[in-house]
């Protein structure tokens, strides 16, 4: 445990901190990685856990990779077994295994972007709504953003009021989620919704993963958005050793429905 003497008194407390919630604030460049590797590191080193019962997920490949290559490093040893991802990549690999549980096939694909372009085009053209009225991109935008606040197609028209291109956004939304279902699809922000139904839906399978993940870190906490924080919330119910990194003042994805309350209001929920 080596590692240990590198780290200032704060971060060692964090690190060492194994039972029961936890919540890092940390500006920038204050070692908010360095922390989290050096706890997962402390925990499977001083046998607090196997590989398989950690769970740590961030927002991009690369910050998962990097984290996963510092904990090897720390340890002196293999790390695949443990989870670390992005959380679209988590909920992928938990669909794939468990989407049966929920009338979906294990075979779905992933639409891109581009994918999604496609079928919001397709969708304007047979609504025969103008595309210079509603842009494609612009529509696609407003359909993911309501997404991720778990909005239907019937709450945004009904919150469209006099707002004839929020009704067409609608309608085109609708379409979407149709063409979606049939072609066995599934967009970026469907993985997050769906394994967040497959947890609400299927006790069975809620109770595997909260047992499997005795501790669970969040990093940049600050960007998780409503579905985000209910799967999490789900994944760490049993143990409750969940821990949360992230800075109020560093929020970047409000524009994907980041909820600045998620961890405003940790040690409420927590």
């Amino acid at each position: 445990m080596h590692f240990l003497d590198t780290l200032n008194p704060e971060q060692r407390e964090a690190v060492l901190h194994v039972n029961g919630p936890l919540l890092i604030l940390a500006g920038a460049g204050s070692g908010k990685t360095k922390v989290i590797t050096s706890r997962i590191a402390y925990l499977v080193g001083d046998g607090h856990a196997r590989p398989g019962e950690v769970l740590a997920v961030t927002f991009t490949n690369k910050a998962a990779e990097e984290m996963r290559a510092r904990v090897e490093t720390l340890l002196g040893e293999d790390c695949s077994r443990m989870w670390v991802s992005t959380f679209h990549a988590l909920c992928a690999r938990l669909l794939r295994r468990e989407a049966p549980a929920i009338g979906l096939s294990r075979d779905f694909v992933i639409y891109d972007s581009s994918d999604q372009l496609t079928v919001v085009k397709q969708a304007l053209k047979e609504l025969q709504i103008d595309d210079s009225f509603v842009q494609p991109r612009a529509a696609l935008s407003r359909i993911s953003h309501a997404k991720n606040r778990m909005e239907s197609p019937e709450q945004m028209t009904a919150s469209a009021g006099w707002n004839r291109r929020d009704e067409h956004i609608a309608r085109v939304y609708a379409k979407y989620l149709a063409v979606l279902k049939e072609s066995s699809a599934l967009d970026f922000d469907d993985l997050l919704l769906e394994t967040v139904d497959l947890f609400e839906q299927s006790a069975a399978v809620r109770q595997k993963y909260s047992e499997q993940f005795r501790f669970v870190m969040v990093d940049e906490y600050q960007d998780t958005n409503r579905p985000q924080y209910m799967l999490i919330r789900r994944i760490s119910e049993l143990y409750r050793n969940l821990c949360v990194v992230g800075d109020p003042d560093q929020s970047i994805y409000k524009w994907r429905g980041a909820d600045l309350r998620n961890i405003l209001d940790f040690e409420q929920d927590f």
